[in-house]
């Protein structure tokens, strides 16, 4: 349990320390990989061979907990990240329901390390190839690379499974939760 304080509950007679537990606490595995699943959109970032950092976003479909990516064959993405083999993706996800529509809520978000395999459009298992539906017509399958991202070790995550108002708590609104079996 992490303590915490509330300056504003003091001044009023109430309690300033009240036990509340801490996001890793109250979060699972199980719930980050709903969340991932539900989500379609993502900012993978790698290295480029000379050492330099890239990151764009994509959309991204997830079988099997494992996110697929479409990328042209001759993108740098497929080039750059078939040569390390290593990602680290951000994933937003969105919060605030219909408050969202009168005050910017900013998006909780999920970010993890992976390793990433490229594979070509045909290579893929027809099971995987079928639940890829839009995001990869069959007609685009031999024009393109689809990205396996494989996340290892940990979620970190930020404002998943708390409240919007303890968002603004950091110690309440990260935690580390291990990516599991």
């Amino acid at each position: 349990m992490s303590i915490s304080t509330d300056p504003n509950q003091a001044a009023h007679g109430a309690p300033a320390a009240t036990a509340v537990p801490t996001t890793s606490q109250r979060l699972t595995s199980g719930q980050v990989w709903s969340a991932l699943g539900k989500a379609s959109f993502a900012v993978v970032s790698h290295v480029t061979p000379g050492g330099e950092p890239r990151s764009s976003g994509v959309v991204y479909t997830m079988v099997d907990r494992r996110l697929y990516v479409a990328v042209a064959n001759d993108s740098w993405k497929a080039r750059h990240i078939a040569a390390s083999g290593k990602v680290a993706v951000t994933v937003p996800v969105h919060r605030g329901g219909i408050l969202s529509l009168l005050l910017p809520i900013p998006p909780a978000t999920i970010s993890f390390h992976a390793s990433a395999t490229v594979h070509t459009g045909e290579d893929l298992r027809d099971a995987v190839l079928a639940k890829l539906g839009r995001l990869l017509p069959p007609e685009r399958r031999a024009t393109c690379s689809i990205v396996e991202i494989r996340p290892v070790s940990h979620f970190v995550t930020y404002g998943l499974g708390v409240s919007l108002r303890h968002m603004r708590d950091t110690v309440l609104a990260r935690a580390r939760i291990p990516v599991g079996p």
